[in-house]
């Protein structure tokens, strides 16, 4: 059986490809650029790219299940593609904004294609990243030794990374996920100010917090570039989910979460979700 991954280079489409190629199953990986990115040996790597549909069509053939990254733009014609090429099972990572209904041209438009095509499907719908705190809280770490947060005392439920891979993988490989959509959050509660606590912890080395304002926030996030800057207006409570400008005098801190277990990874795998701790001790060489 051959699994095409998508977004193979990603950060959770890596791990599902070392996932599957652990497991012993022949894995074809998609990239724009075949070159660019560190992949398991073994692994037929194959250019392509989700914005041009026709470029697939080397990498469908012969593929019986499918690993989608959502780019909703041309969903449509790329699981056309996908179901004539005689795919069979598709996986798509999607997002817990869809579950809550804030998502509606993100990633839903991809869902809805992969669910009109007869194919059977799981997706896969995480909430927060963990990494999200890598991309934002990263480069003044290793610069500084300093976090500046809007919010340090906003708590949440976060996701490992490898909590989301290990759920795909089962959908990919196992039975019974067929017209599944799993949420998956983290299994604790943390506020931003205990994940700096966590990543000191794993580190060894004292990081000092700093609160300050949305609009100091907005102006550090744009400054740094990369993830922070694209997502600077959301993250900062400027921008909406949707992408509509929030009235800037009426910038607060976002509404706490629920108290009550989240959904997680367990459900699915058996095994306990990975915490905050885990995902800093993970990840001690990033900062």
């Amino acid at each position: 059986m051959r699994i095409l991954v998508t977004g193979a280079t990603g950060n959770v489409g890596r791990l599902v490809v070392e996932q599957l190629v652990q497991a012993g199953l022949s894995v074809r990986a998609l990239s724009r650029n075949p070159r660019g990115g560190a992949l398991p040996d073994g692994v037929e790597v194959v250019r392509g790219d989700l914005a041009e549909p026709e470029s697939l069509r080397p990498a469908v053939e012969g593929v019986e299940r499918m690993y989608l990254f959502p780019f909703a733009a041309t969903a449509p014609d790329v699981v056309r593609l996908a179901r004539e090429a005689g795919v069979r099972r598709v996986v798509t990572l999607s997002s817990g904004a869809v579950t809550t209904g804030h998502d509606t041209s993100f990633h839903l438009p991809v869902e809805q294609a992969v669910e009109a095509s007869g194919m059977e499907w799981t997706h896969v719908r995480p909430g927060e990243f963990m990494l999200n705190k890598l991309w934002l809280w990263g480069p003044s770490i290793r610069a500084e030794r300093v976090v500046r947060e809007p919010f340090p005392d906003l708590a949440w439920y976060p996701v490992h990374e490898r909590d989301i891979a290990d759920v795909a993988t089962a959908a990919l490989l196992e039975d019974g996920h067929g017209g599944a959509a799993y949420t998956l959050n983290g299994p604790e509660l943390i506020s931003r100010r205990d994940q700096v606590r966590a990543i000191v912890e794993a580190i060894g080395k004292d990081i000092r917090l700093e609160a300050v304002t949305p609009a100091k926030a907005r102006e550090l996030y744009l400054a740094q570039g990369g993830f922070a800057a694209a997502n600077a207006d959301f993250l900062t409570g400027f921008q909406t989910y949707s992408g509509e400008e929030a009235d800037s005098a009426q910038v607060e801190e976002p509404a706490p979460a629920a108290s009550a277990p989240m959904p997680t990874s367990e459900e699915v795998t058996g095994k306990p979700a990975r915490t905050f701790a885990d995902w800093a001790r993970d990840h001690v060489r990033d900062f």
